[in-house]
């Protein structure tokens, strides 16, 4: 026995041991933790790891060119039986995408203000259309681009600390990444609502507005992670019973009502309008305390986007995932071209002044033919997916 074990291992031929350092490399890609993004694979699971904590894990053009090939790469690898995406840092999974880059770029022509939002939709639809089951573990700020990242996936595990909103009509944007999708088909009429006034959800509310599956303590994490690593060849079922059993355990603020439940009465008609002047009237009519401060947000925001936003809503509520990513596109070109964008940067981000100077400056003029030219396809420079 002792000689055998004494024996010389046998030389590994050139051609072997290149695919052995390949084979390793390619376990342990883009494991560098001063990445942007860290991608590896662990157990049965691929995993994704936004890693920009001091930018709140803001997804950046870059790193949306590093995670679309690798969901593509693991949808084919028979060794890989789901993926988990999360944020580093225990703020954020993901506070949205990098907007004051596309300004910056906008301003002088370049080329990102169509490849950002072009690559940005073809991600989110190859998570949306991804045939391993994902979990996103969206612990933390997830908002904008980081619903997109998340929202479409199989499974999103909110935590007490998950602070959602789609605050985009405040930066004369849209809730794009597929807002138009799944917005509109959230309960009632809370998708409008959340779209329209950039209302924030925390913690269990955002599994109780339907944004989540699955609702876990965040001190949790790291063992509902190493868990979903360690099963075996797991079917989407096996998946949804561990998530399940961790979401059954967990006790954090399960007496509490949903923030919004007293309200959705309300909500439910008063943003069943067909205009955003009648859903203003509507508001103004009812004045209740919540009424006003929904008009109070919305006075804030961009008369173009909340036109923009309502439209592309109804449209998309009767529309495919992809249909879905084909209007945003031509939106978000729309809102390219424009002068709102900019100014709610500068606003919001730049100066930070908080006080953006919109033109046009009320609903009643922002005309439906400016809206429709916004909805108008772009021929060759459409987005194909």
């Amino acid at each position: 026995m002792a000689s055998r074990l004494l024996r010389p291992l046998p030389r590994l031929k050139p051609l072997n041991r290149l695919q052995v350092i390949l084979q390793h490399l390619k376990k342990s890609k883009h494991t560098d933790s001063t990445a942007e993004v860290l991608l590896e694979n662990r157990g049965g699971a691929g995993i994704i790891t936004l890693n920009r904590p001091k930018a709140l894990n803001a997804l950046n053009f870059p790193m949306i060119k590093q995670i679309y090939p690798q969901i593509k790469t693991w949808e084919q690898d028979p060794e890989t039986f789901l993926i988990i995406i999360k944020g580093t840092g225990g703020k954020a999974f993901c506070a949205g995408g990098d907007i004051k880059a596309i300004a910056d770029a906008g301003k002088v022509g370049d080329r990102l203000t169509q490849d950002f939002f072009r690559e940005e939709y073809i991600l989110n639809n190859a998570i949306g259309t991804c045939k391993k089951p994902y979990v996103a573990l969206i612990d933390g700020i997830t908002m904008g681009g980081g619903v997109g990242l998340s929202v479409h996936g199989h499974f999103r595990v909110a935590t007490e600390k998950t602070l959602f909103a789609m605050p985009e009509t405040a930066i004369g944007l849209f809730p794009d990444v597929g807002g138009g999708y799944f917005l509109p088909r959230l309960s009632g009429k809370i998708g409008y609502f959340l779209a329209l006034t950039g209302f924030r959800l925390k913690g269990r509310d955002v599994l109780k507005a339907g944004i989540a599956t699955h609702f876990v303590e965040s001190e949790k994490l790291p063992a509902l992670e190493k868990d979903l690593i360690a099963l075996k060849s797991p079917s989407t079922e096996n998946i949804a019973d561990l998530l399940n059993s961790y979401h059954m355990k967990s006790k954090v603020n399960e007496e509490k009502e949903f923030v919004l439940g007293e309200h959705m009465e309300k909500i439910n008609s008063l943003f069943s309008a067909n205009s955003m002047e009648e859903i203003v009237k509507n508001l103004k009519q009812d004045g209740s305390p919540f009424a006003i401060k929904q008009l109070e947000a919305m006075n804030k925001m961009s008369p173009t986007s909340l036109k923009m936003s309502l439209r592309q809503l109804r449209e998309g509520a009767s529309m495919s995932l992809q249909e879905v990513f084909t209007m945003e596109y031509r939106l978000s070109q729309a809102c390219m071209r424009g002068h709102d964008f900019y100014e709610g940067v500068r606003a919001v981000l730049v100066d930070k002044d908080q006080s953006p100077r919109w033109k046009p400056a009320s609903l009643e003029e922002v005309s439906d033919e400016f809206v429709d030219d916004c909805f108008k396809p772009l021929g060759n420079n459409d987005l194909k997916l």
